[in-house]
């Protein structure tokens, strides 16, 4: 089953919106089917003024029109279970990669040093397993001598088959592991300054997003090693009020061999201010959009206007 979508029919690059006590952040989507699953982090204040984090799914088969979305991981600031990196397949398990970001105090607002990196799996996309701990810095290396770990992506290596790469934020830097059996780890280390790394195959070479203080960075890369920059994309977030304060977060499905739909759809977040603004920017006011491009340099939306005329941005080298 193969889905027929239609972006001139889209009338705004937002697919959801936050608001003064809602915020959606990390989007990634799986397709199957004819069917496009998105996961995402919502983080919202609740009536005790507290902010709440966890994983949420949504589906769509036009990219128009989104089921409401619902939590996959429970309501606990101890936990905090969100940044759903991607999703790979298992044999007949789809995994998904993910986060915690604790923040236990009432005073906490960002992760604490015991966030970790986790997997989820599922046999249908809807109901997902418990989370099992992803030993990125090696199998033998305790839980408490672990580094604050935050923003999982996982890759099947299709030139080395049997080889998987995880794709991490520590200490302020994009890092990587292999694994020959999604259990066991290897570090192999660091490729640039940022989070919310993003991998995919584009012809001879791996592309990497990212995210630096704002922006989506990319990098490209013959072996999964060596990387070299390869521009900035900014969309129109200078245009877009919902975006001003930072874009950010870009996952790209490249679905551009699949028939009726023919695109890379770049997912990411914007923030209406900048985190540390007081009005907001961090658990409210962070809103999910999209792009699509046929090169993933050129990149094309929905004039926010309504009209179906295109505009586009280059990815400069």
């Amino acid at each position: 089953m193969h889905a027929r979508v239609d972006l001139s029919a889209l009338r705004s690059p937002l697919l959801f919106e936050g608001n003064a006590t809602s915020a959606y952040r990390d989007p990634t989507v799986y397709y199957q089917d004819g069917t496009f699953h998105l996961y995402a982090t919502v983080s919202f204040i609740d009536r005790d003024g507290l902010v709440y984090s966890q994983t949420a799914c949504s589906r769509s088969t036009d990219l128009i029109n989104w089921s409401p979305l619902h939590s996959i991981t429970p309501k606990d600031r101890s936990l905090n279970l969100s940044s759903p990196g991607n999703i790979i397949r298992d044999g007949d398990a789809f995994v998904l990669c993910l986060q915690t970001y604790p923040t236990p105090r009432p005073e906490d607002k960002y992760g604490n040093s015991d966030a970790r990196l986790w997997t989820m799996r599922s046999r249908d996309l809807l109901t997902w397993g418990k989370p099992e701990l992803l030993r990125v810095e090696g199998p033998d290396v305790p839980w408490e001598r672990m580094s604050r770990l935050i923003d999982p992506y996982l890759l099947d290596d299709r030139d080395r088959s049997g080889l998987y790469w995880c794709y991490y934020k520590k200490n302020g830097l994009i890092c990587c592991s292999t694994s020959r059996d999604l259990e066991i780890w290897h570090p192999e280390g660091d490729m640039a300054r940022g989070e919310n790394p993003c991998v995919i195959r584009d012809g001879s070479e791996y592309v990497l997003l990212y995210s630096p203080e704002t922006g989506i960075g990319v990098k490209r890369s013959s072996d999964l090693k060596t990387w070299r920059d390869s521009g900035l994309l900014q969309l129109d977030a200078a245009n877009w009020d919902w975006a001003r304060g930072r874009l950010s977060a870009g996952f790209v499905l490249d679905l551009r061999q699949e028939p009726g739909i023919c695109k890379a759809l770049l997912f990411f977040h914007g923030s209406r201010w900048p985190e540390d603004d007081p009005r907001g920017g961090w658990a409210n006011w962070v809103s999910l959009g999209m792009a699509w491009s046929d090169d993933l340099q050129h990149w094309n939306w929905p004039h926010v206007s309504g009209r179906t005329i295109l505009e586009s941005c280059k990815s400069e080298p």
